[in-house]
């Protein structure tokens, strides 16, 4: 493409699309051609311990931003919506921040059904030394609400929450686990600091996900916010400095979006999440609709791309065959990739996927070796142009 161009973009309907002509946007999938790595249909336990190298935490969650974006106004279907949490299963605490400890939230996650807290009347920080599990026999429902007072932090330790149907230790239910639609976690009223998943990634794609890891099932976040989440700094397809959610939906994941509705990853300089790709959510094969959100500030740090060690997807790396990803009413700014899309990295393998965006805005993403002419922090190969509507792309 030669020297860096801004470009507006404000429309409705479809934006041709086509990869900047230069050496560094190569010819294939993955940008510059790195196909994503599929799910097997095994998997392994993994403990969340973690090696040394995170980044200092962010400053208090209370001096965070308030999760969602304000000025969304994209409606949310019924199925998005918060759970009922009316009648917990388990309410982690009796009265006062000191009885909400980290093995009591590890154990309320291991019996599932809905969680809620009672750690006095003040906001609560819970800190946990040993990963959170869902144990897949104990939905289909998993309902984590803080009431918008707690914060979950791995303490740059370890990563916070795990869920995968493919996990034998966590009761393999089926051995289609990877299609299975159950549990579905819905996380809500939540905030999640200090997550880290270096050094999880084993081959079976199994690394990533610094505050949450899921594998088959669904999940949904709501009124939550992520900040200082790390995974690996280099992988070819490891990401999701905040996020990482894993399907093969059978026909494809489109019946089956992972929501993100009224949802904060990062939101100003220094509390941003970083990975080697999708720093604050990373995905194969997963359709995702995210709604009146805020995604600033996070990092893919990799780089050589797929045929290397990553740096796609600087807020958003989606891989993978039959998916579609939706933002609507969201804001989605100053988010870094040192390969491809700051913003969002989109590769629908066999181009059967579309990128739809509506009344939000995407700026001062910066380009970094390749991205799609005419969409500033963007890299998208998809069936058809992306659907923009009533949306600002800038550089």
């Amino acid at each position: 493409m030669g020297t860096a161009r801004a470009w507006v973009v404000l429309v409705s309907g479809a934006l041709a699309i086509g990869a900047c002509g230069d050496a560094s946007s190569g010819g294939g999938d993955g940008g510059p051609d790195g196909n994503g790595g599929g799910a097997s249909s095994g998997g392994s336990s993994v403990d969340g311990s973690s090696g040394g190298g995170a980044p200092p935490l962010p400053t208090s969650p209370e001096d965070g931003p308030p999760a969602g974006n304000p000025d969304g106004k994209c409606a949310v279907p019924a199925e998005a919506q918060a759970e009922d949490v009316s009648n917990p299963r388990t309410v982690v605490g009796a009265g006062t921040p000191e009885s909400c400890t980290g093995d009591a939230f590890v154990a309320a996650v291991a019996a599932g059904g809905v969680i809620t807290f009672d750690c006095g009347p003040a906001p609560a920080t819970i800190t946990l030394t040993k990963t959170a599990k869902v144990f897949n026999d104990k939905g289909p429902k998993i309902v984590i609400d803080g009431g918008g007072k707690i914060t979950l932090d791995g303490g740059g330790k370890v990563r916070i929450l795990y869920q995968n149907v493919c996990d034998q230790a966590q009761v393999w239910t089926s051995a289609d686990c990877n299609n299975q639609p159950d549990p579905v976690l819905s996380l809500q009223n939540l905030t999640f600091v200090g997550g880290n998943a270096k050094g999880l990634e084993t081959g079976d794609n199994d690394g990533g996900g610094g505050a949450v890891y899921v594998r088959g099932g669904r999940l949904k976040i709501i009124n939550s916010r992520f900040f200082g989440n790390v995974c690996d700094d280099l992988g070819s397809d490891v990401g999701g400095g905040a996020v990482r959610v894993l399907q093969h939906v059978a026909g494809g994941s489109v019946s089956r979006p992972t929501y993100i509705v009224n949802s904060t990853f990062g939101g100003k300089a220094g509390f941003g999440n970083t990975c080697a790709n999708g720093g604050a959510v990373s995905s194969i094969g997963v359709s995702y609709t995210i709604l009146n959100s805020h995604l600033s500030d996070n990092k893919a740090i990799g780089h050589g791309a797929n045929d290397g060690e990553g740096g796609n997807g600087g807020a958003i790396y989606n891989d993978g065959n039959t998916f579609d990803l939706e933002v609507c009413g969201s804001v989605i700014e100053d988010n870094k990739a040192n390969e491809g899309g700051s913003a969002i990295f989109y590769v629908s393998n066999d181009r059967s996927g579309m990128l739809f965006i509506k009344d939000s805005t995407l700026r001062r993403n910066p380009r970094g070796t390749f991205e799609t002419e005419n969409l500033p922090g963007l890299f998208v190969l998809a069936k058809t142009a992306p659907q923009i509507e009533n949306s600002t792309i800038e550089r």
